[in-house]
């Protein structure tokens, strides 16, 4: 193949605290290897829009340590659309870029496979989501700040919940997959934990809050939204069968997404970040490029963006022990 001179990056789909990390690492590596890069706005929407920034080593000064984008993001339905996918591949020939690094998740890394079968462009994935949901990676980038912004949550939340002898019904992101919860809600200690993957008995839930220890001050139950209706649902089932329980519900949302990314995040990123261009230098393509048993790992996009739908079953049994 052609050498690569210059190249595009850009993040698409939901933020994640360290994709500013990986865009340095990206931008950097580059630069290192006496390449060009480019900043490609808003994901695909800037595409195909055109909004291409060039970037240098001073374009990534001080934002290792900063949460969200700097390219911003977000969802394209035209990036969907042969014509759209066409405006965006003539706006890359028009800037000379040579390959691309997306990162993103499911939707991102489906988007980039369609791209590359069409039109040609090597593109290589980081695994930018929360959710921690990808095939080909130990941890995504994202997922470690999310955990433990959620578990400092739920250690404020249970100050209020011992304060008054509260339930309190935790609801975290995590539509398809309950990893944020399940984690999270050990590290918090929660009493129960509800994820899409396991459907929990209701039942066994109400025997746990009925038998569980009389001087217990709070009861934390841990529910992934994606759980049926979610803390909603379960929250009103509690309310029904202990109205003597003051059962409070709460809705972490996006505050799960934003802060700063934990050392974590920053170190994974920034190996994934250098990694990826690596691997378009060798003439890789279509690939993520992941952390498994802490080496380095390529997964083709087709096999990265199957769901995770099996859960370590130890980790529901150590719940189940602990919640005593």
């Amino acid at each position: 193949m052609e050498s690569i001179r210059k190249i595009g990056v850009y993040t698409s789909g939901g933020d994640a605290p360290g994709m500013n990390a990986a865009i340095r690492a990206v931008v950097r590596t580059a630069l290192y290897h006496n390449l060009e890069v480019t900043g490609i706005m808003r994901g695909y929407e800037g595409m195909i829009a055109g909004e291409f920034i060039p970037m240098n080593r001073k374009s990534v000064a001080n934002i290792i340590q900063r949460g969200g984008t700097i390219l911003k993001t977000t969802r394209s339905e035209e990036f969907k659309t042969p014509e759209g996918r066409m405006k965006a591949f003539e706006h890359l020939k028009k800037h000379k870029i040579d390959a691309l690094v997306a990162i993103g998740g499911e939707g991102t890394f489906t988007g980039a496979n369609v791209f590359l079968q069409e039109h040609g462009v090597p593109v290589i994935g980081l695994p930018g989501t929360i959710d921690n949901d990808l095939i080909g990676t130990d941890f995504t980038i994202g997922y470690d700040t999310a955990i433990n912004n959620v578990v400092n949550a739920v250690d404020r939340i249970r100050d209020t919940a011992e304060s008054h002898d509260r339930v309190f019904i935790v609801e975290v992101m995590g539509r398809d997959s309950g990893l944020i919860a399940l984690r999270s809600g050990i590290g918090a200690g929660a009493e129960a934990i509800l994820i899409p993957e396991s459907e929990t008995d209701i039942e066994a839930l109400f025997r746990r809050l009925e038998e569980g220890r009389r001087d217990k001050a709070s009861r934390i139950i841990m529910v992934a939204e994606g759980r049926h209706a979610g803390g909603f649902e379960v929250a009103e089932k509690v309310k029904a069968r202990f109205p003597h329980f003051d059962t409070r519900l709460s809705i972490l949302g996006h505050i799960q997404r934003g802060g700063r990314p934990t050392c974590m995040d920053r170190v994974l990123a920034s190996r994934l970040g250098v990694a990826a261009v690596e691997a378009l230098i060798q003439g890789r393509k279509g690939e993520m490029a992941g952390i498994v048993n802490n080496n380095i790992h390529f997964t083709p996009f087709h096999n990265a963006i199957k769901h995770i739908s099996e859960i370590n079953p130890n980790l529901l049994r150590i719940v189940d022990i602990l919640s005593l």
